[in-house]
């Protein structure tokens, strides 16, 4: 389900281990296999965890492809399998041919080139550049240029919220109409303190998950481009953690814990009237909120401070493959846009390429939850909206998992803004050390 996919991935807990002296951030290996030959029979293990939506597309693959057998490795639980990648990978063997990896690890594998191959170098012509949104393709290059993966999906950020919550409030419940409170974090804030204060309800769920959106926004996270601690240097961070503890004391926030049971039920209880919300949050809400709730929830293409993007995955091909050219083969189909088109008709996984952003297919999808609102049309257009990759040096997602997450928890049950900000510091100092 894309809950576990892209947003479970983190909460899940990750433990990522050193590699070794061995894991250098470039180079590649000079020993690659050669091509088998065009009638040579080829075993191909792909792993992938939660849902990709390819499992219709695997027999395609392979009656296009006869000389090809692949076997799909799939995982359940995004959290055990990374933390399975890590181990096999410092093995230097057991890793499958094509393998996903989530971009919420993407930073803690891309100073470790040397174990992918290059995906730009040994991949077939058609995977070009330009088939994916830049943003996209260029956050899974390392530091020298080197390309670890393939994108597959991405998350691009909206805004939802309860109309009935609005209505009740005096607030506008047209998607339309609703765009100006969501312009920017400072019109989201402060539509929350009067809600709040009108209403004595939340305005959101969780002060991490806004946090989580304000940093993501910025040109570098929680690790500087010399991939050293920034979190006290980036003032960006500074004024977030500042904006969302104001809201916090301003009894905007419901002080939900995300995909905690309590979450869970907040949704079919109305405990929150907006929701920071990628494509994939869709189910997450429909399934939560429960079918007595159908209609009461929206969503607008809109976002604050603009666009923005929380999940999505890469396929790669580590080095440990005896197929490397095949993989590699098989790795670009799977993410060409008439592929991913047909994975997001089966599992929902919101594509990024160019391409299959403007596909009738995906642009015609409606969501009758949400009042028939053009889903497809309208997250193709906040994909758009994100300019480029934020740098994410090792260790930036155990920060937010680890750090800020558990710091603004301990402010919203009564900690001061000030000693939250130490928490986080000393966390995050703890993790890069």
């Amino acid at each position: 389900m894309r809950t576990i996919r892209n947003g479970l991935v983190l909460a899940l807990g990750i433990t990522m281990t050193a590699l070794g002296a061995t894991a250098c951030g470039s180079g590649g290996d000079s020993s690659t296999p050669p091509a088998a030959g065009p009638n040579e029979h080829v075993d191909l293990t792909l792993a992938t965890f939660t849902e990709f939506g390819y499992e219709a597309l695997i027999p395609e693959y392979e009656r296009l492809h006869p000389n090809i057998k692949i076997t799909h490795r799939k995982t359940g639980q995004g959290g055990p399998y990374h933390e399975d990648l890590v181990t096999k990978l410092a093995a230097g063997s057991g890793l499958a041919d094509v393998t996903a990896l989530e971009e919420g690890h993407l930073s803690d594998f891309l100073d470790k080139g040397s174990k992918f191959n290059d995906l730009s170098k040994i991949g077939p012509a058609d995977a070009s550049p330009d088939r994916w949104l830049s943003w996209k393709y260029d956050a899974a290059k390392t530091k020298d240029g080197k390309l670890i993966g393939y994108g597959t999906d991405i998350g691009p950020l909206a805004m939802c919220y309860r109309k009935d919550m609005f209505q009740a409030a005096g607030l506008p419940t047209d998607p339309e109409a609703v765009k100006p409170l969501f312009a920017t974090w400072d019109s989201y804030f402060q539509a929350g303190a009067d809600f709040a204060a009108k209403t004595k309800k939340a305005w959101f769920d969780s002060a991490a998950q806004n946090f989580n959106a304000m940093v993501n926004q910025l040109p570098q996270g929680y690790i500087g481009t010399d991939d050293k601690l920034a979190v006290e240097s980036n003032q960006g961070i500074k004024d977030a953690w500042t904006k969302v503890t104001d809201a916090v004391a301003k009894g905007e926030s419901a002080k939900l814990t995300a995909f905690s049971n309590e979450w869970n039920t907040g949704f079919k209880q109305g405990a929150f009237a907006t929701k920071v919300c990628p494509a994939w949050m869709l189910g997450v809400i429909k399934e939560q909120a429960g079918p007595e709730n159908a209609g009461k929830w929206a969503v607008t293409a809109a976002f604050p401070g603009g666009g923005g993007n929380w999940g999505g995955s890469y396929l790669t091909v580590p080095t440990q493959s005896k197929h490397p050219k095949e993989a590699a083969e098989l790795a670009a189909w799977l993410t060409a846009p008439e592929q991913q088109i047909k994975a997001f008709q089966a599992k929902g996984t919101f594509p990024s390429q160019v391409k299959a952003l403007t596909d009738p297919a995906l642009l015609s999808k409606t969501d009758d939850y949400f009042g028939g609102t053009k889903v497809g049309e309208l997250f193709a257009e906040q994909a758009k909206k994100v300019q480029k990759p934020q740098y994410k040096g090792p260790g930036d997602g155990q920060i937010q998992e680890n750090a800020s997450s558990p710091a603004l928890q301990a402010v919203e049950q009564g900690k001061s803004a000030a000693d939250g900000w130490n928490q986080m510091v000393d966390a995050a100092k703890k993790i890069t050390r």
